[in-house]
């Protein structure tokens, strides 16, 4: 086993974009996680909570997870158990121990495409090969099914797939994903599925966790963007394969060892109250999608807009010329941050729009302003 050394990892675009301007501008527009929950409000769930978050002890929690918390993470499935959940710090830890764990250099991955850059370049860093399944991103975002047998190797080992999907917003039905394990199944393949969004899906359906579904499936969940809690830095993988868990418990050794015990609390209480946060992120996330709908059909000459069935992010096209240039100047003129596709290695014409914060209306209001200007129409020349 070869675990990626930092040096050899790409320098990880978006997370480079937003340490340069997630807090320091005023509007953002671009966040993949919705308006956060205080203490307060995640201690008021629950009573008797806040006195025994006071008299927390502030030791080591176990490297596994606490327990009471490996059995909230485990109601979210059908058939997995406590015993094959693994808490991590967030969701890019368990992304890149799980890849260290399961793959070696020389060997090939699939990625459903535009992805988290830590799915992909985590892999390359250790010399493994990455097939990119590309998405129809004027469309709904949907990968061509048939097109996934097709970039199999004798060396593939894993496919990676996102659902509901950041950026796009896609989220695969259930037949869909039968098909992908199908495929999976045939050749013996892992079947890795991000499903930090699960619990997003508005027109879209919920479908079961793939550790519930397919004996080498690997979920991967958290809870920074169905519940609005990112800063606890809560995330896990769950599976059926005892060895899988094993080796990645291993790995994990060398990176954080264990997870926060007030952040383990926290998310405890959260997880007991799963369906009442998600239907709050829900709830905003429709509103705002309402104002995004009327917005781009009033700026129909710049945006190609399809309104997304699940998730917190959109992916529109932008009509202009260059979404990098675009984004560059909305946010040193009008204070509104976007988030272009060459950040996600995936051309020049596409932005993201985040769509779960309050501020929303705001930030529209900001960017209507700013494009009333004249300054990103195509006929300015400024695209």
């Amino acid at each position: 086993m070869i675990i990626a050394s930092v040096r050899s990892v790409e320098p990880f675009a978006l997370e480079r974009f937003f340490a340069r301007y997630e807090f320091s501008t005023r509007y953002v527009l671009c966040s993949s996680d919705p308006e956060p929950l205080s203490v307060q409000e995640l201690l008021a769930l629950q009573p008797g909570a806040q006195e025994a978050f006071i008299n927390l002890s502030l030791g080591y929690v176990e490297s596994r997870g606490a327990p009471d918390l490996r059995r909230a993470i485990a109601s979210l499935y059908r058939d997995t158990g406590e015993e094959s959940i693994l808490v991590h710090a967030g969701g890019q830890e368990p992304i890149f121990a799980l890849t260290n764990a399961l793959l070696s250099p020389g060997d090939h991955l699939i990625v459903q495409f535009p992805a988290y850059q830590s799915q992909y370049s985590v892999a390359e860093s250790i010399g493994v090969g990455v097939a990119r399944w590309k998405s129809d991103l004027d469309g709904a975002g949907a990968p061509d099914i048939e097109e996934l047998p097709r970039l199999i190797r004798p060396e593939t080992r894993a496919i990676v797939i996102t659902t509901p999907n950041n950026p796009t917003g896609f989220s695969f039905d259930r037949a869909q994903l039968e098909q992908i394990i199908e495929v999976a199944r045939k050749r013996g393949l892992w079947l890795i599925v991000d499903e930090i969004y699960r619990g997003t899906e508005r027109e879209a359906e919920q479908l079961p966790g793939i550790c519930d579904l397919y004996e080498r499936g690997v979920s991967i969940g958290g809870l920074s963007k169905a519940y609005g809690l990112a800063g606890l830095r809560i995330g896990w993988i769950a599976t059926q394969d005892a060895a899988l868990l094993e080796r990645v418990a291993t790995i994990k050794d060398y990176l954080t060892i264990c997870n926060a015990a007030p952040s383990e609390f926290l998310a405890t209480i959260a997880l007991r109250h799963s369906d009442e946060l998600t239907q709050r992120v829900r709830r905003i996330t429709a509103a705002n999608l309402d104002l995004l709908d009327e917005f781009f059909a009033r700026r129909s000459n710049l945006f190609h807009w399809t309104r997304p069935r699940a998730g917190t992010t959109a992916f529109p096209r932008y009509l202009g010329g260059s979404s990098e240039a675009f984004c560059r100047r909305a946010v040193d003129e009008a204070g509104v941050l976007l988030l272009p596709s060459t950040i996600f290695d995936a051309g020049d014409s596409h932005l993201r729009v985040g769509y779960g914060r309050a501020n929303l209306p705001e930030a529209l209001v900001a960017l209507d302003a700013f494009l009333r200007m004249g300054l990103s129409h195509p006929s300015t020349g400024s695209g």
